[in-house]
């Protein structure tokens, strides 16, 4: 039987891709094993290029692979792939060079190269593309969540951002194709699905009269289906239809990630994003009062170039008024090819520093202040893992609809159960509750097999 081995770099819909491209190895009768122990026939890397960083250690694992077994097909596909195919061919012993697009032909080429031993650079302009690349996983190992691929690429072209050069632009899924595979998702026992892309809000933006709340009207229509988690929306995207699709629906979770990057308007216009911290603020509030109790976290760059002392704490005000339930806070780092990194005022590496923690520490303590809000609670859990914390002391670990993370008695049967969980301990990254019932047990039998 031959061998794939997989390495996976970046975001997460790198790791969807992934698990997508293994359907493909899955059909044609290979056997997955694992990178860092076994040798394998043929090895692919998703690669990441979101930083220079991730361009390095793309490489490094690359040449990892073409020492681990100098016989296998080595196969590069991912971002990094995309923007540089010439430098990833440049390294003695990469036999195939993919990008993100055009994945559905991988096997013909591997079939090819084990055949005739030449290397191939099958990558071409992601610029012109614009069909969506219609790769499903119908399950996900160790998941009760099943991600949902909608969106490819991204119009945005932020001045920090490589991203719409390696993904290309804006490419919505098929509606059809979208709820078909919800459906499939749902009869192979999830609960819980979560739409993810590139840019997930910018669905429908290339399709004629459908958007991302037409889509989300017709999920909720799908029996069984519990849950509908969007991985990120922009501020700009949430409008009245989806405000009123968020009060509306109880499949909704009451969950967004809704990147704000920086709270002060003249580094956000630097930034060219396409709202100013009032409008950014006007959505939140349109949105708490559509879902009470609902977290809202978001993505903050800090010490972007030109990013003052007075502007960082204009930000760190607006943050703490806004009061989102966690932060995810990156320093910026100059991406090569992006206008930022050719901007001259850039920030000292020690400042940004300083202001990372200060944000990371704001963010913690409004992390709690959200989560103490639900103490004395009954939310609903559905529970994902043995407690990491403490494995095998009967306790397990889930989400709430609002992100919480819940960590309760119970034993491993659960797993993926729908969970009546009452709050009773607030805490930063986890909380601690008590299982009042199990409301719906979890539908994955047959179906689910191998999952």
């Amino acid at each position: 039987m031959p061998s794939v081995a997989f390495y996976t770099l970046g975001c997460k819909v790198n790791f969807y891709d992934t698990e997508a491209i293994w359907q493909l190895f899955k059909k044609e009768g290979y056997e997955q094993v694992d990178f860092e122990t076994s040798t394998a026939d043929v090895y692919l890397i998703n690669t990441c290029t979101v930083t220079n960083t991730g361009d390095k250690k793309s490489r490094q694992i690359i040449r990892r692979a073409i020492r681990r077994n100098p016989d296998a097909v080595i196969a590069v596909t991912g971002c990094y792939a995309q923007t540089s195919p010439a430098e990833i061919m440049d390294i003695p012993g990469v036999d195939l060079v993919i990008g993100t697009q055009d994945r559905d032909k991988l096997m013909d080429y591997i079939r090819q190269i084990q055949r005739d031993r030449k290397p191939v650079n099958a990558v071409r302009n992601i610029m012109k593309t614009r069909e969506f690349e219609e790769l499903d996983v119908p399950n996900f190992a160790d998941r009760t969540r099943a991600f949902l691929k909608i969106q490819e690429g991204c119009n945005n072209f932020c001045t920090f951002c490589i991203i719409p050069w390696s993904r290309g632009l804006s490419r919505s899924r098929d509606p059809q194709s979208v709820i078909r595979q919800a459906r499939q998702l749902v009869a192979a026992g999830y609960k819980e699905i979560v739409l993810t892309g590139i840019h997930t809000g910018g669905y429908g933006d290339d399709l004629d009269d459908y958007r991302l709340s037409d889509l989300l009207r017709d999920l909720d229509k799908i029996e069984g289906l519990k849950r509908i988690r969007i991985s990120s929306i922009e501020a700009s995207q949430i409008d009245e239809a989806m405000i009123e699709v968020l009060n509306r629906s109880d499949k909704m979770c009451r969950h967004l990630h809704i990147p704000l990057q920086a709270g002060d308007d003249s580094v956000l216009k630097r930034m060219r994003r396409k709202y100013t911290t009032e409008e950014y603020a006007d959505k939140i509030r349109l949105i708490k009062r559509a879902m009470p109790g609902v977290a809202i976290t978001t993505d903050v760059i800090v010490g972007f170039p030109g990013e003052t002392d007075e502007m960082f704490e204009n930000g760190y005000r607006f943050m703490e008024e806004l009061g989102f339930s966690e932060m995810h806070v990156f320093p910026y780092s100059k991406r090569t090819g992006t206008p930022a990194a050719r901007m001259t005022d850039q920030v000292d590496e020690e400042v940004k520093h300083e202001r990372v923690h200060r944000l990371i520490d704001l963010s913690e303590r409004m992390q709690l202040q959200y989560a103490e809000q639900f103490v004395g609670q009954v939310l609903d859990v559905i529970p994902e893992r043995d407690y990491k914390g403490a494995p095998g002391s009967g306790l397990v670990m889930g989400y709430s609809d609002n992100y919480l993370q819940v960590v309760f008695d119970g034993t491993e049967d659960l797993i993926g159960s729908l969970c009546r969980v009452q709050i009773t301990e607030a805490g930063v990254n986890e909380c601690r509750g008590r299982l009042v019932r199990v409301l719906e047990s979890h539908g994955r039998g047959a179906a689910a097999a191998g999952i």
